[in-house]
């Protein structure tokens, strides 16, 4: 493009030269004109290199190893599907937010027609895999949702808005991290359920549909919400694969009896989708300033099991790179562990675990 604009520049610049030249050379006409004579020759089409140097040899450039082009995206989006986005008044669904990365205007969830000034390359659209969909259907209270008092309690708080909106939130996101919540009702958003199923196929078809080879990739993930008693264990799973891998499978949970909290069964669930499928997955972790100490175990994991090379050799192979930031937090330092770095207090969020049940201790930041 700046060629281009060189070029189409060259002959108003030759122009006014030739112009200059003239002006400033009225007592000399015989070499203004032969200036102006010369003039043509400066706009003919310049010679090839390959016919200017014919018959001599050169050595081209090696291509590159390594990817040189930056493609930008959001490896961990959630939508209205997730507890925690559906609580704090995200209404858009999958399809808006593939729309929105790809540069679309789109209505926001308060009613204003936003669009990015430069759209993403790719976008993961990872929504907690328990309880996918559950808020949704108690903001709108849902009759099936509304025999159970959680429900119809957290219910009544969305529908009041302002203070009373903001503590439903905190009340069902603690009441999960704690495991208090109402077995049957998680039940109905799980895996076996006939809505978790569709769910997930829906994601599926929004990402197949989103997805544009050369201009913009739609990854298919989800993310894993492993709690132990509120200290944050969580990853975002990413498939890279098409629709046909990922029918094969549904999303992994912490809630059992399809689901665990512990990362060594995540990994298993893994290696299963790998080998069932013939594809490719992987497992960012994030939020280890909220685990308490127990995102990164020095010895043993929380329940007592001690580390052993297979826990690390598998930690390595299924979770290659860390989520170091977002908006819950930053982890890649803390004063306590780097006193002399000036910049090691950025963002920490280190008051105490992810529902702030526990708070945190200079012990538990070695992990």
């Amino acid at each position: 493009m700046v060629l281009l604009q060189a070029c189409d520049k060259a002959p108003t610049e030759a122009a006014d030269k030739g112009s200059a030249v003239q002006e400033s050379a009225s007592t000399a006409p015989a070499k203004a004109s032969a200036t102006q004579e010369k003039a043509p020759e400066i706009q003919e089409k310049p010679v090839k290199l390959s016919a200017a140097y014919s018959g001599k040899v050169y050595s081209p450039y090696a291509k590159p190893g390594i990817p040189l082009r930056p493609l930008w995206g959001d490896s961990h989006l959630h939508t209205s599907l997730s507890m925690d986005a559906g609580l704090f008044g995200n209404r858009l669904p999958p399809k808006d937010a593939y729309r929105f990365a790809r540069g679309e205007e789109v209505i926001s969830s308060t009613g204003q027609a936003v669009r990015l000034s430069r759209p993403l390359d790719w976008l993961v659209v990872a929504d907690h895999s328990d309880g996918i969909g559950l808020v949704g259907d108690i903001a709108s209270g849902k009759p099936e949702l509304m025999k159970y008092e959680q429900a119809a309690r957290w219910n009544k708080g969305m529908k009041a808005g302002g203070e009373e909106s903001v503590k439903a939130a905190y009340n069902l996101i603690e009441t999960f991290s704690q495991g208090k919540m109402e077995p049957e009702m998680l039940a109905m958003y799980s895996p076996g359920a006939t809505a978790f199923k569709n769910l997930w196929e829906g994601v599926i078809a929004d990402a197949e549909t989103y997805n544009e080879p050369g201009r913009f990739t739609a990854l298919i993930g989800f993310e894993w919400t492993s709690l132990i008693k509120g200290n944050n264990m969580h990853r975002v799973v990413i498939m890279r694969d098409g629709p046909e891998e990922a029918k094969q499978v549904v999303p992994f949970t912490m809630t059992a009896p399809q689901g665990s909290p512990d990362p060594r069964d995540l990994w298993k669930y893994l290696a299963d989708y790998e080998n069932k499928t013939g594809g490719k997955i992987l497992a960012i972790a994030h939020n280890g300033n909220l685990s308490n100490g127990i995102m990164f175990p020095l010895d043993a994991q929380w329940n007592g099991t001690k580390l052993d090379e297979t826990y690390v050799t598998q930690r390595s192979k299924w979770e290659p790179i860390y989520e170091a930031t977002q908006i819950k937090g930053d982890g890649e330092a803390h004063p306590f562990l780097s006193p002399d770095d000036e910049f090691a207090d950025y963002e920490n969020w280190d008051i105490g675990n992810l529902d702030v049940s526990v708070a945190k201790t200079n012990e538990m930041l070695a992990g």
